[in-house]
């Protein structure tokens, strides 16, 4: 799972202000691996987007994903 990783982490890096402060923690429970994203207090609105919109672009494509690898991955955003 370390390329779903890797590309979150692409994605948010690109979104934000402060991409030193971006990091990521992977919980693996069996049938389920959440991606715990967190970043910089300022950085929390580019990461959602208007409306959540940006959020659930990248849970969309979470979602693709998890057809390759027979789990089902979710997205949170720590504060």
């Amino acid at each position: 799972m370390e390329h779903v990783k890797d590309m979150i982490l692409t994605i948010a890096r690109a979104l934000v202000d402060n991409p030193e402060q971006v990091s990521i923690n992977e919980v693996d429970d069996g049938n389920t691996v959440v991606y715990e994203l967190t970043v910089a207090k300022s950085d929390i609105g580019k990461i959602l987007g208007k409306q959540g919109r940006k959020v659930i672009a990248i849970r969309t494509i979470l979602n693709g994903l998890a057809g390759k690898t027979r789990k089902r991955l979710k997205l949170e955003i720590v504060e």
